[in-house]
């Protein structure tokens, strides 16, 4: 039996000694030297009693060696549970408890306490640095630099991603080698990536955008990545002029055009770049294309999914929407309530089908069973609608509607607006508890920097754009909206923070 994921990432690139990790000209890794690294770590899994299917928990910073404990469990069939770094230690307790992990790779700065629950739960604790050191590596040291991969069906999980529910616990999803691989596959094709490619990564890699979309699409072309341990702005344009594609959140996007030395000559060798993981703002999309004749490729996709949609390679990447379903991934709009599909222009409920779709959630029949339906589709919570030539256009969370006084309000029809309006830099609407309405908009404004926002204005500027019901009813201006890691906004904080801006 083959090892799917290993047998199209890892084994075309045994012994070759082409570029793979670029860091700063001395450490750079070649293919072939990961994978020895990755083996020599596979061993020492091995060594520590894991087998196939068990869970490996990993919080450690980005580095090479972090990645190459990616690799190392798919060779030895480990299922990896990659975990924010900003997660905080009670949080960790519930991701190891929850998962069954037997082994947890985290930093020495978490030692105490970490060591202490891990020793309480009866799992084995070792560390990572980011600058390679700690006591996993050194166990490795040793060990062979071959390892013979175990076998796994495409059916088999090779991962344990935890959801950043807002309310609830966390869930686990399941993803496959069937799944991850899919989904490298369309997502190589599509973007038309290649041996020659050399990828900016400055994204984290505990989560789908920098591990699984970023990293396994360039080990599966073949290309380079300029491996960076985090988003810094000097350090991407010094690398934008040897490199050709970059994968970034919108906030890398709107920085790039802050800075004075960002300019076309600078792009020259860029081929594409891509955004994701939170909305690209429309005007941030024409100012990037006015500044250096690129379109930004905008695509959409989940933790349970990986990717579902994307602007086209060659075609119209059309501004505010996330484009087109990938080539085998049916995407549907439904009735939230009744699950009845919707004609096309309608908004409603996306639900998504494929291979790229996850098994479920771990140890949550339940919760599998009302968001995976019976015919395979998963019911993302996104809303959205899909225009007549088919481009997807998400108009918010579900869980993100406002109803005040009976009316539904998309908060996206309402930022739109607000976006536009002198002064305003970003928004972000929500709805709070309203003793006459149930529920009142709230708009959350970030001036232009210097600027000073006039609220009467913007209320004016409002008046014939949006219905009434729609229009906020309190404003709060603030310096800079709460994101998580990937630059979601954080609209659960901005709830509560004006939860009691009614009286409520």
């Amino acid at each position: 039996m083959p090892n799917p994921l290993y047998d199209a990432l890892f084994a075309p690139h045994v012994d070759k000694e082409t570029p793979f990790l670029l860091m700063d000209g001395t450490d750079d890794l070649s293919h072939g030297a990961f994978l020895r690294m990755a083996a020599r770590y596979a061993h020492t899994l091995v060594e520590m009693g894991l087998e196939p299917g068990d869970r490996l928990a990993v919080q450690v910073d980005k580095s090479p060696e972090a990645l190459a404990v990616y690799a190392a469990c798919v060779m030895a069939g480990v299922v990896f549970l990659p975990l924010n770094t900003g997660y905080t230690h009670h949080e960790v307790d519930y991701f190891i408890e929850n998962s069954g992990a037997k082994v947890v790779l985290g930093r020495a700065d978490a030692l105490e306490m970490l060591r202490r629950d891990c020793d309480r739960m009866g799992v084995r604790f070792e560390t990572l640095e980011a600058d390679g050191t700690g006591s996993f590596p050194d166990a490795a040291r040793f060990q062979p630099t071959r390892f013979v991969p175990v076998d796994r069906a495409p059916g088999d999980l090779a991962a344990l991603l935890y959801t950043s529910g807002t309310t609830g616990l966390s869930k686990g999803a399941m993803l496959s080698h069937a799944n991850l691989l899919s989904n490298a596959r369309v997502l190589a094709e599509c973007w038309r990536f290649t041996d020659r490619d050399v990828l900016i990564h400055a994204l984290p890699i505990f989560h789908t955008h920098g591990l699984f979309v970023a990293t396994n699409i360039s080990l599966l072309a073949g290309g380079a990545m300029i491996f960076m341990p985090r988003f810094d702005i000097d350090a991407v344009l010094a690398a934008l002029p040897r490199s050709t594609t970059m994968m970034g959140v919108p906030t890398f996007y709107t920085r790039l055009l802050d800075h004075p030395d960002f300019t076309r000559a600078l792009c020259a060798k860029m081929r594409l770049f891509i955004s994701g993981s939170a909305p690209l703002l429309a005007e941030t999309f024409r100012d990037f294309e006015a500044l250096t004749g690129h379109a930004i490729l905008e695509r959409y996709g989940m933790t349970e999914t990986g990717m579902n949609t994307s602007n086209p390679h060659e075609g119209e990447r059309r501004a505010g929407t996330i484009g087109l379903p990938l080539p085998g991934v049916e995407l549907r709009i439904t009735e939230p309530d009744t699950g009845r599909p919707c004609p096309p222009g309608e908004i409603g409920m996306i639900e998504v089908r494929g291979e790229n779709v996850f098994a479920g959630y771990w140890q949550m029949p339940d919760k599998t069973a009302q968001e995976l339906r019976p015919d395979g589709f998963f019911i993302t919570g996104d809303i959205g609608t899909v225009s007549e030539d088919g481009y997807v256009t998400i108009i918010g969370r579900g869980k993100d509607l406002i109803i005040a006084g009976g009316f539904n309000i998309y908060p996206r029809d309402v930022e739109l607006v607000l976006d536009a309006q002198p002064g305003v830099l970003e928004s972000a609407v929500i709805g709070v508890p309203h003793p006459d309405m149930g529920e009142g908009v709230v708009a959350v404004l970030v001036p232009e920097p210097g600027v000073m926002i006039d609220v009467l204005a913007i209320e004016a500027g409002l008046s014939g754009r949006l219905a009434r019901f729609k229009q906020p009813r309190h404003y709060v201006i603030v310096d800079e909206l709460p994101r998580n890691s990937m630059g979601k906004v954080q609209k659960n904080l901005l709830r509560e923070n004006c939860r009691n801006v009614f009286g409520g």
